[in-house]
């Protein structure tokens, strides 16, 4: 037989584009359409309905950027069409390949009740089947016209961003406005021949199967008359029907498809867009639902959840039901899709607490997954935070991204850093957003890398981002390959089936050690600084009202601010999402963020402060106290308690050197600054030890060039490090000194900006504190500040959620190269036996370590904390203007000293005048090793105090916690503040005490109960 599979294949082609598909709707009359454009940002749907409404035609442009539109369309059905489907098709100016990039909108019926929402890929309203001649149809469209910012040349700089630099030119044009004949058989023939001619497609020409599809695909376009398609199209789904009733082989790989809509919670449209987004693809889903018996569909991020119980109850309603019919399924159990590699260690477990508290409170669902297709890498700490949340699975999908390196298993066994292991998967279909495409599916099951031990693999399926979610056609696709010939198998599955039937067949998985690192977006750890620094400071002012209040409430009966604190930590939360932290969004996005920041420091200083005032009692008792809200009792203040202001001592000096510079000196210190304002030399003054590499200057601020090949504020690529520029040049240089503390100024400029540094030297302080102003005004640069440390080392400590994590300072291996950024929390911290140095960091994330090998034989390892960028998408003004940074330099700190150190440059002592002498801790434990990351008042209101206790240095640990109060009992919990046997060391009460033994980094929820 001669190889006609070119001539068949491209047949098909035409005749789906230019005759069947267009006869899905065979007959169609216009419709009339009004507009009326609100002022400013949306309003109610009320006042949206009952709004006058100007004409507007087919062709006419419509929608300023970011504005709302009320469209109403009317018209009768024709007589003829009775008895027919009946189908509105609603285009408002669509690109069908940029779905929930770009306009949308959500379908009203007259009384306000929502029907679906219109999307590239959606463009259709159900009228009747069977229609009624004569019937009038009047339905309302609450139309957004988002502008697109990610267009066909993408990372393109634009002012779309903002709605105050958009401008207010149209940015779309009506489209198709008919009333139309929906023809179910022809659509139907639709489906089945996309199904073969896309199964056909993948398989191998080798294949009998390919020619027996082939050949029914040629009979059946045989039988369709191009001038007749709808009185043909049974005559020609007949002559597939055979092929498509082939069984897939008992070996095919199984699918468990998901209706899924990844909604970014904010990225490029600002979060309130995001609430309509949500609220139109609810619409959509639950219609499907309603309309397809075997459909199931997930969504995650509870906040999205709440925004329309909010926001659109009448959806809410809908998602209410069929949630309680099991077939709309809540997944991830966390506040937001956020991004893990940032938020501190309690941020990350308040995600876990209230996700699921959500879902159980309205719901009374609990998840066991944690559902993260997106986020962009994952700590290695993450692990035993999903477990003490009573979750056991792990669903990611970005790891796929990396650009140098593939991941060796698709299911596998993730072991944290405290050795907790959480069963993950990562979908090989290699996307969240699944249109049943056979390619899809083909790649899915050729990709699948744990084959001969395991055969299922889950699909998200769906358009995101407001695309709509999953559509009619996707599910008939599915239908079709539940069981076929050539392909996976195909079912709807919820996500606790999947992973419960994945984790029964694969008894013996790989197992990954350590954090799951994605090879690329590694800028996000940078990107928008002022957005990164609001999250840290929230978090510690969120540790500090929590303990300060909940010591006020016990102590002097004041009202605990249950509410208070729970919306100030949500709201924390939602900017933890993983395109807001990591800087990645558009400038109104990040324009809001710094302004809710400072509203939220704002409030917590206030509670703060009325909490500490209430303890320290009248100010005009005149004694000083400070608080110490560190879990590291310092200046003689024990931790979480307030003292006697304590003088620091003496025997700082500053001294001018004879070729420029000064000498700084404190009795634990002696640190040099050279005449350029650099670090030549620091010296631990009992060991003699030298941190500074021979011949380097530490604190070197380094200026790169900085345009990654693609996703701009996401990215750096590696040779950003081909070029540098030392920023050595001075404009001034001055030194102080009083009798706490010593310390240098160094003013610079360069290009655009102005660089002003403190270099600061206390007493008796074993570290120097470096205060950096910045007013940066660059383009597409990359700043950072470099410490060559004389320390040989082949791996250094980064702090992570709950303890720390091990890096190569070496690259040995493609692996070890691909790390050229990564995240640290408040340290990093590198030693040789017996000796250490830790650099502490108020706010920045991104670092880069490197080591090279000196002329005199000796190693230099070089820590260089990233400070700023200045990308040009999808914010075109990114980090410009003025910045403010704090890091410190710590010689000869063991890990322990790095995790203090870590926690006093966030939490400075506070100052109150009172009438108390003091104010004792709450809780105390007697071994620095084990550390208090939050106390406050268990979320039931019992009245109990929840204390979490996490072991940081690395090893066991034992201790004893004691309290102020008589305790009458401690009881181990999961986050949610629930007895909870998944504790693996030991706690006991003993002599009104609790005995800890913790392993190395383990985290343990304490609820205290006093006695009566």
């Amino acid at each position: 037989m001669h190889d006609d599979r070119t001539l068949v294949e491209s047949r098909l082609k035409r005749v789906l584009d230019e005759r069947i598909r267009p006869a899905v709707y065979p007959e169609s009359v216009p419709l009339e359409v009004g507009i009326w454009t609100a002022p400013g940002e949306p309003v109610p749907v009320a006042e949206g309905l009952a709004a006058p409404r100007t004409p507007i035609a087919v062709g006419d442009a419509w929608g300023a950027p970011w504005g709302t539109s009320w469209i109403t369309v009317t018209g009768t059905v024709p007589q003829a069409w009775a008895g027919r489907t009946v189908e509105a098709l609603i285009d408002l100016g669509f690109d069908a390949n940029m779905p929930g990039f770009q306009c949308e909108g959500l379908v009203y019926r007259p009384d306000g009740t929502p029907v679906k929402g219109l999307n590239p890929q959606n463009q259709w309203v159900r009228i009747a089947s069977p229609a009624v001649g004569g019937e009038q149809v009047l339905l309302h469209v609450e139309a957004a016209s988002n502008p697109v910012i990610l267009d066909y040349h993408p990372f393109l700089p634009t002012e779309l961003g903002d709605k105050e630099t958009a401008g207010e030119q149209p940015q779309y044009k009506l489209a198709r406005m008919d009333l139309a004949v929906f023809d179910e058989t022809v659509w139907q023939l639709v489906v089945d021949l996309e199904v073969l001619g896309e199964l056909m497609a993948e398989l191998p020409v080798e294949n009998a199967r390919r020619w027996e599809v082939l050949r029914a695909v040629e009979r059946a376009l045989d039988a369709v008359d191009l001038q007749d398609v709808n009185a043909t199209a049974a005559a020609a789904r007949s002559e597939l029907a055979g092929v498509l009733a082939a069984p897939a082989v008992p070996s095919a790989h199984r699918i468990s498809a998901i209706g899924h809509a990844h909604i970014d919670s904010a990225w490029l449209w600002p979060l309130r867009e995001t609430v309509r987004k949500v609220a139109r693809t609810t619409a959509n889903m639950t219609a499907l639902l309603e309309d397809e018996p075997d459909f199931l569909y997930t969504m995650s991020q509870a906040q999205q959840f709440a925004w329309i119980k909010e926001h659109r109850p009448e959806v809410y309603a809908r998602v209410r039901k069929a949630v309680a019919e099991g077939r709309f399924v809540p997944a991830g159990g966390m506040w937001v899709e956020s991004d893990t590699n940032m938020p501190g260690s309690e941020a990350m477990a308040r995600q876990f607490v209230h996700g699921k508290r959500f879902f159980l409170d309205e719901f009374g669902v609990e998840n066991q997954e944690a559902w993260l297709p997106d986020t962009f890498g994952f700590t290695g700490g993450l692990p035993q935070i999903i477990r003490n949340a009573g979750s056991k699975w792990l669903l990611t999908q970005k790891i796929s991204w990396s650009q140098i390196n593939k991941f060796p298993h698709h299911t596998f066994l993730w072991e944290g850093i405290d050795g907790t292991r959480i069963f993950t998967h990562f979908p090989p279909v290699d996307t969240y957003n699944c249109s049943m495409k056979g390619s899809e599916i083909a790649h899915a099951a050729r990709n699948f890398k744990d084959k001969g031990a395991a055969r299922h693999s889950l699909a998200p399926t769906g358009w995101g981002d407001g695309g709509g979610g999953t559509t009619r056609e996707m599910v008939a696709k599915a239908a079709r390959m539940r069981d076929l010939e050539g392909s996976a198998t195909v079912r709807w599955e919820k996500p606790a089936e999947f992973f419960a039937k994945a984790e029964a067949e694969y008894r013996n998985p790989p197992v990954w050690v350590g954090e799951l690192y994605l090879e690329l977006h590694r800028a996000t750890l940078t990107s928008q600084a002022k957005t990164k620094q609001g999250n840290r400071r929230s978090e510690n002012l969120l540790r500090e009202a929590e303990l300060w209040c909940t010591t006020a409430a016990l102590r002097t009966g004041a009202p605990y601010p249950y509410e208070q604190l729970d919306r100030i930590w949500k709201t924390v939360l939602l900017h933890q999402f993983h395109d807001i932290l990591p800087g990645s969004s558009i400038a109104w996005v990040h324009r809001e963020a710094e302004a809710t920041y400072a509203a939220l420091a704002e409030e917590l200083g206030e509670l703060i402060g009325g909490a500490q005032q209430a303890l320290a009692g009248e100010a005009s008792g005149g004694r000083e106290l400070v608080f110490n809200a560190a879990p590291h009792a310092r200046s003689a203040v024990p931790a979480g308690g307030a003292g006697p202001a304590v003088v620091h001592g003496s025997g700082c000096e500053a001294v001018e050197r004879p070729d420029g510079g000064f000498t700084l000196r404190n009795g634990l210190l002696e640190v040099v600054v050279d005449a350029r304002g650099l670090i030549g030399s620091v010296v631990e003054l009992a060991s003699g030890r030298e941190a500074v590499a021979p011949g380097s200057r530490a604190n070197l601020l380094q200026l790169h060039p900085d345009f990654p090949n693609m996703w701009d504020a996401w990215d750096v690529d590696q040779f950003y490090r081909n070029t540098v520029t030392d920023l050595t040049d001075v404009d001034s240089l001055t030194a102080e000194c009083a009798a706490d503390r010593a310390s240098v100024r160094v003013a610079r400029s360069f290009g655009s900006s102005t660089v002003v540094q403190t270099l600061t030297l206390r007493a008796g302080e074993q570290r120097v504190d470096i205060d950096t102003e910045v007013d940066w005004h660059e383009t597409e640069k990359f700043l950072k500040a470099a410490f060559p440390l004389d320390v040989h080392t082949e791996r250094y400590a980064s702090e992570t959620q709950f303890g720390h994590l091990y890096r190569p300072t070496h690259t040995n291996t493609s692996w070890d190269a691909a790390k050229f950024e990564a995240c640290n929390h408040r340290f990093v911290h590198l030693d040789e036996p017996g000796w250490g140095v830790a650099l502490v960091t108020a706010s920045t994330y991104g670092h880069d370590v490197t080591r090279a090998v000196r002329d005199d034989g000796g190693t230099t390892t070089t820590v260089r904390f990233s400070l700023l960028r200045a990308p040009r998408f999808p914010d075109p003004k990114t980090d410009q203007g003025l910045h403010r940074f704090r890091h410190a330099l710590v010689p000869g700190a063991s890990i322990g000293d790095a995790v203090r150190e870590g926690y006093r440059i966030g939490l400075p002592e506070r100052r109150v005048t009172g009438s108390a002498e003091q104010v004792a801790p709450l809780v105390e434990l007697d071994n620095d090793a084990l550390v208090v990351s939050a106390v406050k008042l268990a979320d039931d209101r019992s009245g109990d105090l929840v204390v979490r206790v996490y072991e940081a240095g690395g090893g066991r640990a034992r201790g004893r916690l004691t309290t102020s109060f008589p305790l009458a009992d401690a009881v181990p919990c999961d986050l949610l503040e629930r007895p909870w046997d998944g504790t693996r060391g030991e706690v006991a009460v003993e002599d009104g005490a609790v005995r800890l033994a913790l392993r190395p980094f383990e985290l343990v929820t304490l609820r205290l109960r006093a006695a009566r």
